[in-house]
C-alpha cells in the first residue's frame, strides 16, 4: 500500500501521509510543495512531529481524514454516532485500501475523484470511503461515505470533512444576512475555541455562512494567504473553524443531521455532501478565480450567451392580463431584452399569496384562452418565454391540500406554523413527487417554455417525513425533481430563487443554471450582495436586474445610470414596468442592454478582480478578459467620504506589458458629479497607458455624488 498521496495542481498541494498507524494524516493543504520523494515525505513526517507537552496523551495527535475521539483529537470529530446500546460511538478507523477512482465527483458537478481511501473499524462495524480530488484549477473536493457493516442499526450523528490550516491563518471571514441583506460579511480573529455556524432552516438560508475563509492577518482582495471552504448542499448544515491549544487549526463542514434522521440498517450507506475548498496566496481574488474556473469547467455549466431578462414581478405583481403583458413584452423587445419571464399569479385561484400553491394548472379566470396567446406573442417578438413556479410548497387553501392534506411535510395530522401563508410539500413522498413532476412536465410539454424561475419562499419547520426528520430526504427529492425535468426537456434552464438569495450554494447549482441573488433590487444594497456572491460564483450565475426608480424593498430612489451599471455585473435583466417608463428611461435601458449584450462574453468568461481601494466609501472592481486584452471596471461611490477628490483608481489584473485605451462607458447616462472640472484625461475622451502604470500609479477619478457608478472600458491599444 502506498505510503503517501501527493496531489499537485495549479500551485496547490494536498499531501496525505498513509504510513500509519491508523488513518491517513493530512500533512499539508496549501502552497505547492514541488516534487517530493519518499525520503522527503518521511523527513517531513519527522519534521511535523512536535514536542510532547506535559499532561497530555503520550502520542502525537494527527489531523486525520476523519479526526477521531479515540485518538485524543480535541476538536470536532469527523464521525459521530452510536448503536442502540450506546456502543460504536468511539470508532478507531484503520486504513484498508487506497485506490484511484474515475467515477463522478458528486453533487458539486466536479471532475472525477483522484483518490479514494477505504477505512474500517470491524469492532464498531463501520466502513468509510473517503474521496478526494484536486482539479486543474487548484480546487479541492472531498466527501465521505459510511457503511454499516455491523449488527443492528447505526444512528449517525454527523459525518464531516475537516481540513487543517496553519497557525498563521489568524483571521476568519464568513457571512450572515436576512431577507434583502444576503451574504453580509463577518470578520473576526481566529482565536482559541470554535466558531460554529448551524443552520436548521431546511434550506441554505439568507444567513448562511456561505464561504468560510481563514487567512493571514489583514488578508484582503489582492493580498494574503487564504484558505476557504464551502458546503455544496441545500439543506441543514453546520460549518466550523476551530483552534485548540495543541496548535490544531481546522475548517470543516457537514450536513447538520437531526436526531434519528439517518439510521443506517445493516449494509446501508450515507454519503456526505461535497465540501469544496480552495487555497490562494493572492487574497480573496485568488480564491474567487479558482472557484470560478472550477465552476466554468463543469459539463453542466451554461455555455450559451446569458439572455437579457425581463421579469414581470415588480412590473405587475398579481395583476396579469394578456393586453398589459403583451404591451410589456413589446417594450422588452424594443429594449433589446431576450427572455420574458411571467411571474407569480398565472395558475389556479392565485390572485394573491394566500392560495393555490400546488394547483399547477393555468387559471381559466385570468387566462381564458390559456397561456398560448401570450407565449405566441412573446416568442413572435424573438424572446424566450419563462415562467415562475414554486413546486416545493402547498397552500392550505388549494385543491391539492383539500385532496391530500397528508402530503404536507410535517407531523401526521398536524399543520405546523405557516410562513407566507404556505406549507411545504413532502416531496420524499413518492406520490407527491410524482404529482408535481407530472404537473410540471405537462406544463412544459404543452407550452413553449424555455425557463423556470423556481422559487422557495419559506423555511422548513417541523419537517417530518414518515415519522422521522425529513430535511435530508426532502433535499435529495428536490434534486431528483430538477434532474428529471431537465432530462425530459433538453435545453430547459432553471433559476434557483428562494425568498431571493436564501438557497445559493453549489449543491443546488449542480442542478440549476443561475441563482437569484436577492429580492432587493436596490442598486446600493446590491453592490454588497453581488460582490460577496461573486466570491464563490462567476457573474453569469448571478441574476441581477434593473429595478424601478424607487426600490420596492427599501424606498430608496436611484438614477437609471446607477441601477443599470450595477445590474451590468451579473446575468443582466430588468424587473420594472418599462411599458409605463418615460421615453428617456426606455432609451437608457435599451442602451444598457446593448452594452450588456456587447460585453457579456467578457463579463462571463473573464477574471473577476476587486481592488483594495484605500477609501472605504468607494469600491473599484471589474472583469479582465482571460487573455487580458480587455477589461471593464466599475468605480462606485457608496457614500460621502472625507477626501476632497477620490484616491486614484489602480486597475488590477492587467497585463503590465500591454497598453490599454481607457474610456468612460455611458451605461444609461453619465453618473452625477460634484466637481467643477473633470480629470483632464476624461475631457480628452480617454487615455492610453501601460497596464503597469494603470496598476501602480492609476488614474484620477471624477468626484461622484453618493450612490453613483462610473463604468470604464479598457481595450488594448
Amino acid at each position: 500500500m502506498t505510503e503517501h498521496v501527493h496531489l499537485r495542481r495549479d500551485s496547490v498541494s494536498l499531501l496525505i501521509d498513509c504510513a500509519g498507524p491508523g488513518q491517513p494524516e493530512i500533512l499539508h493543504w496549501g502552497a505547492d510543495l514541488g516534487e517530493l520523494s519518499a525520503d522527503e515525505v518521511a523527513a517531513l513526517r519527522v519534521a511535523r512531529t512536535p514536542a510532547l507537552a506535559n499532561s497530555v496523551v503520550d502520542v502525537r495527535v494527527p489531523h486525520t481524514l476523519l479526526p477521531e475521539r479515540a485518538l485524543a483529537y480535541r476538536g470536532r470529530p469527523g464521525l459521530a454516532g452510536h448503536r442502540a446500546d450506546g456502543s460504536g460511538f468511539d470508532s478507531a478507523l484503520q486504513l484498508t485500501g487506497v485506490a484511484a477512482d474515475h467515477g463522478e465527483a458528486g453533487r458539486d458537478g466536479g471532475a472525477a475523484w483522484d483518490v479514494v481511501f477505504t477505512l474500517a473499524d470491524t469492532d464498531a462495524g463501520l466502513e468509510v470511503r473517503s474521496s478526494w480530488a484536486l482539479d486543474a484549477h487548484g480546487v479541492l473536493s472531498a466527501r465521505h461515505q459510511v457503511r454499516n457493516t455491523g449488527t443492528g442499526p447505526f444512528e449517525l450523528g454527523e459525518l464531516g470533512v475537516s481540513l487543517p490550516v496553519p497557525a498563521r491563518a489568524a483571521e476568519l471571514l464568513d457571512f450572515t444576512g436576512r431577507w434583502c441583506y444576503e451574504r453580509g460579511p463577518v470578520r473576526r480573529p481566529f482565536q482559541f475555541g470554535s466558531v460554529v455556524r448551524e443552520n436548521r432552516r431546511g434550506r441554505t438560508g439568507a444567513d448562511s455562512s456561505f464561504v468560510t475563509v481563514a487567512g493571514t492577518p489583514a488578508f484582503a482582495n489582492r493580498r494574503g494567504e487564504v484558505w476557504a471552504t464551502h458546503l455544496a448542499w441545500s439543506g441543514d448544515q453546520v460549518t466550523w473553524a476551530e483552534s485548540e491549544p495543541d496548535g490544531t487549526r481546522a475548517l470543516g463542514a457537514a450536513e447538520l443531521l437531526a436526531p434519528g434522521e439517518i439510521s443506517l440498517a445493516e449494509g446501508d450507506t450515507y454519503t456526505t455532501p461535497t465540501v469544496v475548498a480552495a487555497y490562494s496566496a493572492a487574497g480573496l481574488d485568488g480564491i474567487s478565480d479558482r472557484f470560478h474556473r472550477h465552476l466554468r469547467a463543469r459539463t453542466t455549466h451554461p455555455s450559451s450567451p446569458r439572455p437579457a431578462v425581463l421579469n414581470t414581478w415588480e412590473a405587475v405583481y398579481f395583476d396579469q392580463n394578456l393586453a398589459g403583458l403583451s404591451t410589456l413584452a413589446d417594450a422588452a423587445a424594443a429594449a433589446g431584452l431576450e427572455r420574458f419571464v411571467l411571474d407569480d399569479g398565472w395558475f389556479g385561484g392565485r390572485r394573491d399569496d394566500t392560495t393555490s400553491l400546488g394547483d399547477w394548472t393555468v387559471s381559466a379566470d385570468v387566462w381564458p384562452d390559456g397561456l398560448t396567446p401570450l407565449i405566441d406573442h412573446v416568442t413572435g417578438l424573438g424572446l424566450q418565454f419563462g415562467i415562475w413556479v414554486e413546486p416545493e410548497m402547498i397552500s392550505a387553501d388549494s385543491d391539492l391540500y383539500r385532496a391530500h392534506p397528508d402530503w404536507v411535510l410535517g407531523p401526521a395530522g398536524k399543520l405546523g406554523p405557516e410562513a407566507r401563508h404556505q406549507h411545504v410539500l413532502d416531496l420524499a413522498n413518492p406520490d407527491a413527487w410524482r404529482y408535481i413532476h407530472d404537473a410540471l412536465h405537462a406544463l412544459l410539454t404543452d407550452h413553449d417554455i424555455a425557463y423556470l424561475k423556481w422559487d422557495h419562499n419559506r423555511d422548513l419547520v417541523a419537517a417530518t417525513h414518515a415519522g422521522r426528520a425529513g430535511v435530508h430526504v426532502q433535499t435529495e427529492a428536490v434534486y431528483r425533481l430538477f434532474d428529471a425535468l431537465k432530462a425530459a426537456h433538453p435545453g430547459l434552464e432553471i433559476e434557483s430563487c428562494s425568498s431571493g438569495g436564501a438557497r445559493v450554494d453549489l449543491g443546488v447549482l449542480a442542478h440549476t443554471d443561475r441563482v437569484w441573488a436577492s429580492d432587493c433590487n436596490d442598486a446600493l444594497e446590491r453592490q454588497q450582495i453581488q460582490r460577496w456572491t461573486n466570491l464563490l460564483l462567476p457573474l453569469e450565475l448571478i441574476g441581477s436586474h434593473v429595478g424601478p426608480p424607487t426600490a420596492h424593498t427599501t424606498g430608496r430612489t436611484h438614477e437609471l445610470s446607477f441601477r443599470a451599471a450595477t445590474a451590468l455585473f451579473g446575468h443582466f435583466g430588468a424587473e420594472w414596468d418599462i411599458a409605463s417608463a418615460s421615453d428617456a428611461d426606455r432609451a437608457g435601458l435599451a442602451a444598457a442592454t446593448a452594452i450588456y449584450r456587447r460585453l457579456r462574453e467578457l463579463l462571463h468568461t473573464g477574471t473577476a478582480v476587486h481592488a483594495d481601494h484605500p477609501d472605504d466609501a468607494a469600491t473599484l472592481s471589474g472583469v479582465v478578459a482571460a487573455d487580458r486584452s480587455a477589461a471593464v471596471f466599475s468605480y462606485v461611490q457608496l457614500r460621502t467620504g472625507p477626501l476632497e477628490h477620490p484616491a486614484p483608481a489602480r486597475f488590477v489584473g492587467l497585463d503590465p506589458e500591454r497598453r490599454y485605451r481607457v474610456t468612460v462607458l455611458d451605461v444609461a447616462g453619465r453618473p452625477g458629479t460634484t466637481h467643477r472640472a473633470a480629470p483632464s484625461w476624461m475631457d480628452a475622451g480617454g487615455i492610453t497607458q501601460s497596464g503597469r502604470l494603470l496598476e501602480s500609479v492609476g488614474l484620477e477619478l471624477p468626484i461622484l455624488q453618493p450612490e453613483q457608478a462610473l463604468v470604464l472600458e479598457l481595450r488594448t491599444a
